[in-house]
């Protein structure tokens, strides 16, 4: 990123690893394998004279024995043999040197093949293990009886300033963008306090944070030290710099030094502190004069940094098993309320406490089969239902976490006070279903150690970055973000789905187990129907049949009375014949397939009209029909539905003056809604559910002709087109019938259903 002649991006593409220099405190040889199993010295450190047998210029490609001095020799040499050279520095010894005085000398192997040996300055006796060890052995037992997370952080930062004597000690803690924030500190007063300080990830870039990975110490005895140069500058047998990436004397980057500076500390030590191989913190060291802290003091705050990270690692572990098992419980009894709902997923919303404790939300929505249920603080339902196929657009991930979702979906703009962070799963595959909880906007204070939006200065017409030289607490309001969802609650909330998910194939296997019970019932069905047409219907035609030659032949012998009672038995024998054709009619509608195609509605009701002219011949009937939509469904079905609502207007408004029948409908957002009003005789709307029903009928047949099975044929009708089917009415003032037609696809047939 670029910013008129400023180049943000310089300090993370700085080859910090590669400074080609050292720090002035000690010295630098680097070896080569030269290919017949023995080393050559390849490049040395500017001052490495007094640990040379040679003058640096004539020692350069020569072996081991020729040029190092005699105190030398035995270690670097014994290093030099071993099979696998770590790449961590190793303590080979300490030596005295007339030149240079006491030396630790330390080894270790280069990513580029090449073997270092560093010769450390040892001031005074704070580098004997011997004084190091009691104050070490305190730390470690202090450490071990925290409990609280904050306790450790302090307690490690007092004992590594009791350790090394310098100014202050920080732990600083990286978040997950890697911004860092001082999250202990232990101090003498010298140098202000950074307690509780947030600072921009840009202040160590990430090539930074991965040598603080692989290297965990870190020395600057003295900011203001002049860089010794690494001699020859390329490797001879690479032609590449030597890589410092491992090294205890590795010169810092002029920017960083310019930082410290800024700072007011002229020396710095850090120690990193690995979390499950990943760079948590970092246990960071000032002191406002020049400081230098032995290889013996800096392991051991290493080795407090390794507890502490144990430490940390056990505290966090503890208090994730505690969530775990809490959010457990909650899960149990919720996959139980849904073990006892039917249709299952119902169950939520019986326990919604719960819903919304398991994921610590302050709403939820469960969107299943095309209904969207409400808990809580939540948007409304159609910015749930647009949320959701926003989701589906997404590739319908299982589980969906954020706590930023306006920087995602710019319309949750509208609703962060009660849906800034989403955690979402998906339990259907074949349908856009979710379980989704929110939280809402937590607005927060962070505090800066200086204004991360000015980190640094330049000067025009340079790209190179200056470090920032305020460190004054800056307060930032942050917005549109909610509390982040856990890993036991996205985890938890992961384990919910699967579950589930198996109890969505379960109910697959129950409807599948099911419908082959229902096609072998259907299969019975047809062979009864065809029992009750053939067996049933010849009875009764032989007894229509017989009565009407029995009043043809001995009508005469009758009297009025016994022609009376021969016309009844033939009037029943009819009723009798026309309720068996019906009903196999009946059956055999809910199992045949829908042959679905557009229908023009006004078309069909006109050839219904026309159909329909005797029935109305000679009676005053006023029509108000509305321009109806073309639908797609099955044409003999629907007609069927028309015909039926039709007629029977018609019928019940026998005796209007005028009669008056009205067709509507009303399109709305997943169906069409169409109705049959008349001002006919009405019906008590106590009894509306028994309207629908097989031979129900609530007029006595003396006054209206009929069987009662019309109706019927009408609910089946539309219910095989997935709609809806119900009326309303009052005695004496007339009925209105409503059915409901889903917006079909084209290719889709509606339900291929059971009888």
């Amino acid at each position: 990123m670029t910013t008129g002649d400023l180049d943000l991006d310089v300090c993370s593409r700085e080859p910090i690893h590669i400074p080609g220099s050292i720090q002035p405190h000690g010295m630098l040889l680097a070896f080569t394998a030269n290919g017949c199993g023995g080393w050559r010295l390849t490049q040395a450190s500017a001052n490495a004279g007094p640990a040379l047998a040679l003058a640096l210029e004539g020692a350069l490609g020569r072996g081991p024995e020729e040029v190092l001095h005699p105190s030398l020799t035995d270690c670097v040499a014994g290093f030099l043999t071993e099979p696998h050279l770590p790449n961590r520095p190793m303590p080979l010894g300490i030596i005295d040197l007339a030149e240079a005085g006491s030396l630790q000398i330390l080894a270790h192997g280069g990513d580029d093949g090449a073997a270092l040996i560093e010769l450390e300055g040892l001031h005074g006796s704070n580098g004997q293990i011997e004084r190091v060890y009691p104050r070490m052995r305190e730390a470690i037992e202090r450490l071990e009886t925290l409990d609280a997370a904050e306790e450790i952080l302090a307690c490690a930062a007092q004992e590594v300033r009791a350790l090394t004597g310098f100014d202050r000690v920080l732990i600083y803690r990286f978040d997950a963008d890697w911004h860092g924030t001082v999250v202990g500190e232990d101090g003498n007063g010298r140098l202000p306090s950074y307690m509780d300080l947030r600072f921009p990830a840009s202040d160590i870039p990430a090539q930074a944070r991965e040598l603080y990975r692989l290297n965990r110490q870190r020395l600057i005895p003295d900011a203001s030290y002049v860089p010794v140069a690494i001699v020859p500058a390329l490797n001879p047998a690479t032609g590449r710099p030597l890589d410092l990436s491992f090294s205890v004397l590795r010169s810092v980057s002029p920017t960083h030094v310019e930082y410290m500076r800024n700072m007011e500390t002229a020396s710095s030590m850090s120690v990193s502190i690995l979390l499950r191989g990943r760079l948590w913190g970092l246990i960071s060291c000032h002191h406002r004069e020049p400081r230098v802290v032995s290889y013996a003091v800096r392991s051991a705050c290493d080795l407090i940094a390794q507890i502490l990270s144990v430490r940390i690692a056990a505290v966090e572990d503890r208090r994730d098993a505690e969530k775990r098992i809490a959010l457990k419980v909650i899960q149990a009894r919720l996959l139980a309320a849904m073990a006892q709902a039917d249709p299952f997923i119902a169950g939520l919303q019986d326990v919604p406490d719960d819903l919304l404790r398991f994921a610590g939300a302050s709403g939820a929505a469960i969107v299943f089969e095309q209904t969207c249920a409400l808990i809580g603080q939540t948007p409304g339902s159609e910015a749930v239902k647009g949320l959701v196929a926003w989701l589906a657009e997404q590739g319908e991930p299982e589980q969906f976490a954020t706590d930023n979702l306006s920087a995602l979906y710019p319309p949750a703009a509208g609703f962060e006070g009660k849906a800034a962070g989403l955690l979402a799963i998906a339990v259907s595959k074949l349908h856009a279903s979710y379980i989704l909880w929110f939280r809402p906007e937590v607005v927060r204070t962070v505090r800066w150690g200086g204004d991360p939006r000015k980190p640094t200065g330049h000067q025009p017409g340079l790209t190179r970055l200056s470090p920032r030289t305020s460190f004054e607490a800056w307060k930032e309001e942050v917005r549109h973000r909610a509390v982040p969802w856990s890993d036991a609650e996205r985890e938890t909330a992961a384990d919910l789905r699967h579950a589930i998910i198996g109890i969505v194939l379960r109910k697959a296997e129950e409807l599948a187990d099911l419908s082959r019970e229902l096609a072998r019932s259907n299969k019975e069905l047809e062979s009864f129907s065809y029992s009750i047409s053939h067996d049933l219907r010849a009875p009764f035609r032989h007894i229509v049949g017989y009565a009407e030659l029995l009043h043809e032949l001995e009508a005469e012998r009758f009297s009025a009375t016994g022609r009376r009672y021969l016309d009844t038995i033939v009037d029943a024998a009819n009723m009798a014949g026309l309720l068996v054709d019906n009903l196999l009619h009946f059956s055999q509608m809910g199992r045949s397939e829908l042959t679905p195609v557009t229908i023009d509605m006004n078309q069909l009701l006109a050839d219904i009209q026309e159909m329909l002219k005797p029935e109305v011949a000679g009676r005053p009937v006023e029509w108000k029909i509305a321009p109806l939509p073309a639908i797609r469904g099955d044409p003999a079905m629907i007609r069927l539905v028309l015909q039926n609502l039709l007629s029977n207007a018609i019928k019940y408004t026998r005796g209007r003056e005028p009669a008056r029948i009205e067709i509507g409908c009303e399109k709305q957002a997943d169906e069409t809604l169409f109705w049959v009003r008349d001002n006919g005789v009405g019906f008590n709307q106590a009894y509306e559910k028994k309207l629908f029903g097989v031979f129900q009928r609530l007029h006595r047949s003396e006054e209206f002709e009929g069987i009662g099975i019309g109706l019927a044929n009408v609910r089946r009708a539309v219910d095989r087109h997935g709609g809806r089917t119900w009326a309303e009415g009052r005695v004496g003032e007339g009925a209105v019938f409503y059915f409901t037609l889903p917006h079909m696809r084209g290719g889709e047939t509606g339900r291929k259903g059971s009888a």
